[in-house]
């Protein structure tokens, strides 16, 4: 990109040169305009010549060519170089926002998982994905990617599942749940049976899906090539009719005059308009919406959101900040702020999501010399004793498992309830924040005539109403991976009219 950057700003600069300055030597200026010309116009010649050795004559490579070199041998230098030169910026454009397009894909590679630690004959191998078979046992360390779909045998731990679901919050698991490939083990040394091979895995489909779209884009043929099939041969044989019938037919005519007006023909039946303005006017629009921060990889996408009919949103960092923060502390024979003081206390040496907003909210200095012992219950929580406190911080399955009494909350969100000395003290709701603008752009969708909007998520099904109720959302869909996500999204597409189109709006790092 820089290169060709480079080649497109020195041939322009020749041009001007040659263009505004008269040197008083015609020889100068014509020497300017040939050097500009072959600086930026070698390229799509070369292209062109390529493509003829291939049998692809008729395109709008060679109908460049064609055209400009027949600008120079009738003497029109600047309409050869103008041609030329603004259908490598209409070019050039284009190549550029293609390339940032592929930044998304790369990132959704990084999903792939390297290796598989699999139990063989009493020890652990490490072997490729694509070998481990049905029904063997694999162990995945923290910090590790799981590489193929299974179910927990051995271990407790959390898992970040943020490539698949696009959730920020970790998920806990333990013996007999299912778990995907693509996630990240985060806590402790799990081992898992595998029941897919890692062709019918859950990673080993994303991919698959992501590499397909890429594939498809690439096919699809842009308007100008399509056009130049037909228009350039129509034009080049009117040309040679032009330079050969009349001076055959017509006495007194002669070749040289019917050959100049031939040429000028195809200098004046090269689409200039339609070469310059088709990739300048659309990546215009793209300049304009990328000053608003909204980056369009193509201008076929441009001209599709004209005709939107539904818009699909996803929801954790797209209508959502995707952090979490402390919503509500609800206090039962303590102070918000001592339930929220001791709970800070119990969370400190945790880097947990929920830790960290808990300590966030607390925004306060904390003493260790306080914290007498903590230990982490995975998959329920924490246990610790602050000063001469015994203190349970953690879900459901904590309280119920050590006989607590305690008020279960209705609240949307993550909910952290806390015993004090075997005695229910209170909850603390956690939740993903709603971005200020997600309610007033969905509000500006339906007044420019969106038919539908629908959200897909996957989060809880009662965190995601609760969502779509506040920005007034038509529809949504809730625990999606994305094999779910694009199942959704390919039902919505039958909904929509013949010419409508359907826009999914989303994270890019998702």
């Amino acid at each position: 990109m820089k290169k060709e950057t480079v080649k497109v700003i020195i041939s322009a600069i020749l041009f001007f040169i040659a263009l505004l300055i008269n040197f008083g030597n015609e020889w100068i200026n014509n020497t300017l305009y040939i050097i500009s010309y072959i600086i930026v116009g070698f390229g799509v010649i070369k292209e062109a010549l390529e493509n003829i050795t291939k049998g692809k004559v008729f395109d709008e490579n060679f109908l460049m060519t064609v055209a400009t070199i027949g600008a120079f041998l009738i003497g029109e230098y600047p309409e050869a170089v103008a041609v030329m030169l603004f259908y490598q910026v209409g070019e050039l454009f284009q190549d550029y926002a293609v390339d940032k397009s592929k930044d998304s894909i790369s990132n959704l590679m990084d999903i792939r998982p390297d290796y598989a630690n699999v139990e063989r004959d009493g020890k652990v191998q490490k072997v490729n994905p694509n070998d481990v078979k049905l029904d063997e046992i694999i162990v995945v360390k923290p910090g590790e990617k799981i590489p193929l779909d299974g179910y927990v045998v051995e271990g407790r731990s959390s898992l970040d599942t943020k490539a698949l679901t696009g959730e920020s919050l970790p998920r806990s698991i333990i013996e007999g749940e299912e778990v995907l490939s693509g996630s990240i083990n985060l806590n402790c040394v799990i081992k898992i049976k595998v029941t897919k091979e890692y062709g019918e895995s859950t990673v080993s489909k994303i991919l698959d899906l992501v590499q397909n779209a890429a594939n498809k884009k690439s096919k699809a043929e842009n308007f100008i090539t399509k056009f130049a099939k037909f228009y350039t041969p129509t034009v080049v044989a009117i040309a040679v009719i032009l330079a050969i019938i009349p001076p055959l037919l017509i006495d007194g005519e002669v070749f040289s005059i019917w050959i100049y007006r031939a040429l000028s023909f195809l200098v004046v039946s090269c689409p200039c308009a339609l070469v310059i303005s088709i990739p300048l006017s659309f990546f215009g629009g793209i300049g304009g919406a990328s000053k608003m921060g909204v980056l369009i990889k193509g201008g076929n996408y441009l001209e599709g959101l004209a005709n939107t009919e539904i818009v699909v949103f996803d929801k954790t960092g797209t209508l959502t900040e995707g952090v979490f923060e402390v919503q509500k502390v609800e206090a039962i024979g303590i102070s918000q702020e001592e339930l929220l003081e001791i709970t800070a206390y119990c969370e400190n040496y945790s880097n947990h999501p929920i830790s960290l907003s808990i300590k966030k909210a607390y925004n306060k200095e904390i003493d260790e010399k306080q914290i007498v012992k903590v230990e982490e219950l995975s998959g329920r929580g924490i246990e610790a004793k602050i000063g001469s406190q015994d203190v349970l911080v953690g879900n459901e399955k904590l309280m119920d498992e050590r006989q607590i009494k305690y008020t279960k909350s209705n609240d949307v969100g993550t909910i952290v309830y806390v015993a004090i000395d075997g005695k229910f003290s209170g909850y603390i709701v956690i939740a993903d924040k709603i971005k200020e603008d997600s309610k007033e752009a969905v509000k500006s969708l339906k007044k420019n005539n969106i038919k539908q909007i629908v959200m897909l998520t996957g989060d809880r099904k009662n965190v995601s109403e609760s969502v779509a109720n506040k920005l007034g959302v038509d529809k949504v869909f809730a625990e999606l991976l994305p094999d779910g996500k694009v199942e959704k999204v390919e039902g919505l597409l039958k909904e929509k009219s013949k010419n409508g189109k359907l826009a999914f709006v989303g994270d890019r790092n998702k």
